[in-house]
């Protein structure tokens, strides 16, 4: 009797048995829940930090490209420009008829010695004029090559952001090779197959070419200035900095430094040689 008592103070009963049974079960579960939390909140924290530093090297590495180089997506659109333009230059170049060609054909036999030098340059500065005047936003101009920065590109109408995407741009409020005065030219230094991304390592003496249909025009580089990005005087033909002479002369421009556009950076080139179609080359003293 009291061994049969003290088993039954002993031994649970079935209902609280299972009772234990499921707190116990519970109790697993939410440990593996919690567990199962924290695993997924470190999976999350390491494949967010993973995406980050992935993102860092991406981003350096573009910023390595482009300042060693240049943006290679705009780079694409400028090139497919830049393939219509050389077409459309190459049809305005063989039906144009320089005034000089037209007057040497045109001229009696006595006199196909040729113009003087005077006339000559007359001739040209009269070409000059004309040919602006046909000049529209976006197209050609002719082209210009540097051999210091490795270009030999066509050169666009206008310095606005659409035709700056295309190509260098020639200021259409300053003038044309030939007018004697100053041609101002502007190019992007990072985007848009950035043709003057290396303006800077330009040198004295290094030479500018400008091709148009009436003649082959090159300029010798004097110096450079940089001014702040607001300072449109140098647009003006006799506003030039100490060391450059009266006279035709080039100015190639560009943001400085790269990256920002709170400076430029414009190298002046004086006129030093003329070659043009259908007279003779020359050289400018």
């Amino acid at each position: 009797m009291r061994r049969a008592y003290a088993e039954s103070l002993s031994t649970p009963s079935a209902p609280e048995a299972h009772s234990s049974t499921a707190a116990a079960r519970t109790a697993v579960a939410d440990r593996r829940t919690t567990s199962g939390r924290r695993f997924g909140a470190r999976r999350a924290v390491r494949f967010l930090g993973t995406s980050l530093i992935v993102l860092g090297i991406g981003a350096v590495a573009w910023t390595i490209l482009v300042w060693q180089w240049q943006d290679p997506f705009t780079a694409l659109y400028t090139m497919y420009q830049q393939h219509k333009l050389a077409g459309r230059y190459h049809k305005i170049a063989n039906a144009y008829h320089p005034l000089l060609a037209e007057r040497s054909k045109h001229a009696p036999a006595a006199r196909r010695a040729g113009p003087s030098l005077a006339e000559e340059r007359a001739l040209i500065r009269r070409d000059a004029v004309r040919y602006h005047k046909t000049l529209r936003s976006g197209r050609p101009v002719g082209r210009i090559k540097v051999s210091r920065l490795g270009l030999s590109i066509v050169l666009v109408t206008g310095t606005d952001h659409d035709s700056l995407t295309k190509g260098p741009g020639w200021d259409t409020r300053t003038y044309l090779p030939g007018e004697g005065k100053l041609i101002y030219i502007a190019g992007h230094r990072t985007t848009y197959l950035a043709p003057f991304a290396h303006i800077d390592s330009m040198r004295a003496g290094d030479l500018v070419r400008i091709e148009v249909p009436y003649g082959t025009f090159v300029y010798r580089v004097r110096n450079h200035v940089i001014v702040p990005s607001d300072d449109v005087a140098r647009l003006r033909s006799v506003n030039r900095p100490a060391g450059v002479p009266p006279g035709e002369v080039v100015a190639l421009q560009a943001c400085h430094p790269r990256f920002f556009a709170t400076h430029r950076y414009i190298v002046y080139a004086v006129l030093a040689r003329v070659v043009p179609k259908g007279g003779k080359p020359y050289i400018v003293r």
